[in-house]
C-alpha cells in the first residue's frame, strides 16, 4: 500500500470504528475482524488498538471488562453521548466529501490522462 491510501485510510479509521460500535458493544479483536472483512478497510490489531485508545481519550468511546467464555477477561467499547454526536458529524461530513469527490472523479473520467 502507497503512502496517499494510507493517509486515507487513516482519516478513514476513526469512524470507521465508531461505526462498528455504533449501537452494539464490542470488543477490539472483534473490531480488528470486522474490519478485516472490508476490502480496504482491513487493519490490524496494530491500527486498531491505537484508534480506540485514542477514541476513549477523547471521550467518544467507553469501555468496561467482561469475562469471556474463551479465555481471559476482554475490554468492551461503546459510544458516549459524545461519540454518537461525533459519529453523526463524521458520517455527514464523509458523505458530504465522498459525493463530491465521486462528482469530481466522474466530471474529469473522459478527459484525456495526462503523460508522466
Amino acid at each position: 500500500m502507497d503512502d496517499r491510501t494510507t493517509q486515507l485510510r487513516k482519516g478513514a479509521m476513526d469512524l470507521a470504528v465508531l461505526a462498528l460500535v455504533r449501537g452494539a458493544e464490542r470488543y477490539g479483536g472483534e473490531i480488528v475482524e470486522l474490519l478485516s472483512r472490508r476490502p480496504g478497510l482491513d487493519a490490524g490489531a496494530g491500527t486498531v488498538y491505537p484508534v480506540l485508545a485514542r477514541l476513549r481519550n477523547a471521550g467518544l468511546v467507553q469501555t468496561s471488562w467482561r469475562e469471556s467464555p474463551h479465555g481471559p477477561p476482554r475490554k468492551y467499547y461503546r459510544l458516549t453521548a459524545a461519540g454518537e454526536r461525533a459519529y453523526i458529524d463524521l458520517a455527514r461530513a464523509w458523505r458530504h466529501l465522498a459525493g463530491a469527490m465521486a462528482a469530481l472523479l466522474d466530471d474529469t473520467t473522459d478527459r484525456t490522462e495526462p503523460d508522466d
